[in-house]
């Protein structure tokens, strides 16, 4: 009997990788003999890295970059197997965990970090780039990102904006004369769920940027400052994707790397199944399992444990998904893929028992699963 296991990890607990062994562990007690394959999932949030990484038998890196802040911050991305393909999350050099909350202001973060990063990829020989791009702490655009890659951004006097959001007021010209050559031969997959527009009422300003800090005063500078910004992208550079779903996010890193890096936007999910090559190990399997920490609503919305579900359900598999919680409007998932939704607490039991034991209680459950199969399967 052949299993695939293709969990996204419990965020702050278990990498994907971690929740795929356990789960195993859970089958192997039933169907010894099963062929399980082991396929650590993400959607392009955290953990992407991790998970491509894993799933691909690829290479950690570390580097140290320019934070949000302007401070040094060692930022961890990933080099995939093809040893061509880097996979980074800005987040880890431009993220809003980086960034106390007394200090949040997303007037002044940057994204400089993240083009450091994209720069250690193309110094490492990377051709292709994935980038998630959850969790920013910055709202400038993907300003910082490509003044890191050698773009020019220059003010009335021809000086160079300092970094943050509130400085692309200012912005009298734009110079990518001088941006890295290799960026020509780099292919970018921007992997975002967020369809967000770069300016106004839905735009990454108003959206995101009360999260980061910004007051009701300060959005609407913030907004202003990234639609001169667009205005500026579009006479010097030809380029209006300003209105273009997918433009604000990060605080507007989506429309930069689109503008700069000539980035496609793809659904996290899709991105990773791709790279993973998970459909060709779909095939000929019995049983899927997948695991996300809560399962709600939102889980039908471009999430792990659905995306695994409509993808196996083309090979006529049953598809269980595990979760730490699972809400009372979960059912949503059962009209995309998956056959039955379980929680791995056995009673009632608090976050801090289900974190610390949850290797444990994701075998169990795992394993009642089986049972269960494996006695309908024997009528």
């Amino acid at each position: 009997m052949k299993i695939v296991i293709a969990p996204q990890g419990f965020k702050g607990n278990l990498t994907a990788l971690e929740v795929a062994r356990a789960i195993e562990e859970g089958v192997k007690r039933i169907v010894p003999d099963a062929e399980t394959v082991l396929k650590p999932m993400a959607d392009g949030g955290e953990g992407t890295v991790q998970a491509l990484v894993d799933a691909t038998g690829g290479e950690m890196m570390s580097t140290e970059v320019t934070g949000p802040l302007q401070e040094r911050v060692s930022a961890h991305w990933g080099i995939l197997s093809d040893k061509t393909t880097a996979v980074i999350e800005m987040a880890s050099a431009s993220g809003l965990p980086l960034v106390p909350p007394e200090k949040r202001n997303p007037l002044t973060t940057t994204t400089y970090g993240t083009g450091e990063l994209i720069r250690a990829a193309l110094d490492h020989g990377c051709r292709k780039l994935i980038i998630g791009v959850g969790g920013s702490a910055t709202n400038d655009g993907g300003a910082g990102m490509a003044q890191a890659l050698g773009a020019r951004l220059l003010d009335a006097e021809g000086k160079e904006l300092p970094f943050g959001g509130a400085a692309l007021a200012k912005l009298e010209r734009i110079d990518i004369s001088a941006m890295d050559p290799r960026l020509a031969d780099f292919e970018v997959t921007l992997a975002s769920d967020v369809n967000n527009p770069l300016c106004g009422p839905r735009g990454a300003s108003s959206i995101y940027g009360p999260q980061k800090g910004a007051t009701p005063e300060l959005v609407k500078q913030l907004d202003a400052a990234l639609s001169h910004y667009a205005d500026v992208i579009k006479r010097d550079l030809d380029i209006d994707l300003r209105d273009v779903p997918g433009a604000g996010a990060a605080g507007g890193l989506g429309l930069g790397l689109m503008v700069f890096l000539k980035a496609r936007m793809v659904p996290g999910i899709d991105v990773v199944i791709k790279a993973t090559n998970l459909v060709a190990d779909l095939k000929g399997a019995k049983i899927v399992f997948t695991a996300e920490g809560r399962i709600d609503c939102q889980s039908a919305m471009g999430k792990v444990p659905t995306g695994v579900a409509m993808a196996a359900k083309k090979f006529g598999a049953t598809v269980i998904a595990l979760a730490g919680e699972v809400a009372d409007d979960c059912r949503v998932v059962y009209d995309q893929g998956i056959d039955a939704v379980l929680s791995i607490a056995p009673g009632p039991i608090t976050l801090e028992q289900s974190m610390a034991e949850a290797e444990r209680l994701l075998a169990n459950a795992a394993e009642c699963a089986m049972r269960f199969i494996v006695r309908q399967t024997r009528g």
